[in-house]
């Protein structure tokens, strides 16, 4: 059963879209609708709107849209029901009983205790007999039993079944376990341990759950570092290690690190602003995810090539966020933990002086590029001056690269006009292949043809936006769906997806609820983007009863001629057989 129409506007009524957005963006108004920088995807032009008027919002740059359930399901990684639950709590209103599809949301719940016991199992073996050689591991890293209480450090033994055994003593299903990713399932149907004969790191999201786990092996087969894979409460790629740590630092500013054991020595030694990817390289999402609570990130990775390699990475989605980047180069080669545990008692200022030392990322980069080039010789200054002019090139404030030309024409021995007449031509090159690529990417969008909710629009153009137009109107015009079917049928539509919502619209007017109350659980999300893009368009604003005309009138017409087409290509037989129906629809 779906969740109550009534309950569903009360819950959007008591939930302000520009409210709770607030939590997550920064917003300006711009007329009637509020504005700010996506929390979905990297941008330095707000492409973010929120529509008071019906309590939406749309990102014109990546294309996520919805109502505010869509939001909480997107920005804090929630399933549907969890979604209204989360908002319900925040306005204080009861969910109502037994009315609704919970399935999923009563399988996360199983995960997050399936994992909180998961974790509370790896402690108690860690400080068994079995776990000695995990405990020895440890200590020999230098991590105190508050450290590893503080962290809920484990040990899984070398058993196959340990867990497994455990965790189905404790009531859990096999299908749960699995869904955990805390076993896998045998050929024979029976489930085995996924993480064995190795220390383990539980991964805690922001609201305390266990999401996952890391485990290192003590030996030297190989996978070093296994982690949970993507399961219904834990994504890689939109969560950081330590974040929950890191955001009651009561500090504005990340260390970004590699590893568990980097973070672990770091909040050991005082600084529990550190946080790490989770076995795979910074995504977007993990540095939009910064945003929310740093404005600067100190990229703290190994410097061998790897570390190097995904630093330049880094570098390029944290500015991508709008983030403020220095990078540290630890002393003599070594990673944050080796130093750290080599200072000893000093460690804390230890390495609050390499921090204070270090440089931004552009400062890097250049000093990176310096090391690659013979400065003595004209050949090597070329070379070093026009990538320093690309680097440059990149920044989008005058000043900023005004002090770099400055710096280095000084440096280098060569005139700043030199250096910035290069600057103006790289960047007048790259305002060019930027002004190609939006161009671009307009006008694909425009056709349809990467339309993957509509997929016919493409073929049909003229049919779909017509359509568009009508179901803007609809939704904008709630009172006057009568007037609106006496002109127009379902079996007109040109499109299926643009039928679909036709008939779901129809439906619900007709019962008596809102037309979008329900669309973020009866939608998938891109589907609801679509919807709410189709809600929020210049034809909503536009919609009166003329412009329906207009669109009835086109749809009408792209019918015919399609009928007239598939006539063309009918048979005797189904000409005839048209022909007649025809004239029973006639009588």
């Amino acid at each position: 059963m779906p969740l109550p129409d009534g309950f569903l506007q009360e819950l959007k009524l008591r939930n302000d879209m520009t409210e709770v957005a607030s939590s997550y963006v920064s917003l300006k108004r711009r007329g009637r609708n509020m504005v700010g920088l996506c929390p979905f995807h990297g941008e330095k032009t707000p492409s973010f709107n929120i529509y008071t008027e019906n309590g939406s919002f749309y990102c014109f740059g990546c294309g996520v849209g919805g109502d505010v359930i869509t939001f909480i399901m997107k920005i804090e990684n929630l399933d549907y029901i969890d979604a209204v639950k989360f908002l319900a709590q925040r306005a204080g209103l009861d969910m109502p009983e037994e009315s609704f599809d919970d399935s999923m949301s009563a399988l996360r719940k199983r995960i997050f205790e399936a994992n909180r016991e998961a974790a509370r199992f790896f402690h108690s073996q860690l400080n068994s007999k079995a776990g000695a050689v995990g405990l020895d591991y440890f200590h020999r890293r230098a991590l105190s039993q508050r450290t590893i209480r503080h962290f809920g450090l484990g040990y899984a033994d070398a058993s196959r079944d340990s867990l497994v055994k455990h965790l189905k003593s404790l009531g859990f299903k096999n299908s749960e376990i699995v869904s955990a990713n805390l076993a896998y399932q045998n050929k024979n149907g029976s489930i085995s341990d996924r993480f064995y004969d190795r220390v383990m790191f539980p991964i805690i999201d922001l609201r305390g759950n266990v999401i996952a786990f890391g485990g290192r092996i003590l030996t030297d087969a190989k996978p070093k570092y296994l982690n949970t894979s993507d399961t219904p409460v834990f994504k890689k790629s939109a969560n950081l290690f330590s974040l929950n740590n890191a955001k009651n630092s009561g500090e504005r500013t990340l260390i970004l690190c590699e590893g568990y054991m980097d973070v672990i020595a770091l909040n050991q030694a005082g600084f529990t602003n550190a946080v790490a990817t989770l076995g795979t390289a910074l995504t977007q999402e993990q540095a939009l995810l910064m945003k929310r609570y740093a404005d600067e990130v100190i990229i703290c990775y190994d410097s061998d090539d790897a570390g190097q390699k995904a630093t330049a990475r880094a570098i390029g989605f944290l500015r991508n966020a709008g983030l403020l980047i220095k990078v540290i180069t630890i002393p003599e080669g070594k990673d944050p933990d080796e130093f750290l545990r080599n200072k000893g008692e000093n460690a804390h200022n230890a390495f609050k002086n390499v921090i204070e030392s270090s440089g931004n990322d552009i400062e890097y980069r250049l000093g990176k590029l310096k090391g690659r080039y013979n400065l003595e010789i004209p050949e090597g200054k070329v070379g070093y001056l026009n990538e320093v002019v690309g680097i440059l090139a990149t920044l989008d404030n005058e000043i900023e690269q005004d002090v770099y030309v400055s710096k280095i024409s000084k440096e280098i021995g060569v005139s700043p006009d030199a250096v910035k007449h290069q600057l103006k031509k790289a960047g007048r090159k790259r305002n060019r292949e930027r002004s190609r690529d939006e161009f671009r990417a307009m006008r694909t969008k425009l056709s349809g043809r990467e339309d993957k909710i509509n997929s016919d629009r493409y073929k049909k153009p003229r049919a779909a936006i017509a359509e568009e137009g009508i179901l803007a109107y609809l939704l904008k015009n709630q009172d006057k769906l009568s007037d609106v079917l006496s002109m127009i049928d379902e079996s007109e539509f040109q499109t299926d997806f643009n039928r679909k919502l036709f008939v779901y619209f129809s439906n619900r007017i007709k019962n008596g609820e809102d037309a979008l109350s329900s669309v973020s659980g009866d939608f998938t999300p891109d589907e609801t983007a679509k919807i709410y893009q189709i809600a929020n368009s210049e034809f909503s604003r536009m919609a009166n009863e003329k412009t329906l005309a207009e669109n009835v009138n086109v749809l009408k017409e792209e019918y015919y001629n399609q009928k007239t087409s598939d006539m063309d290509s009918a048979s005797i037989e189904d000409i005839q057989e048209q022909l007649r129906r025809l004239k029973e629809n006639r009588q």
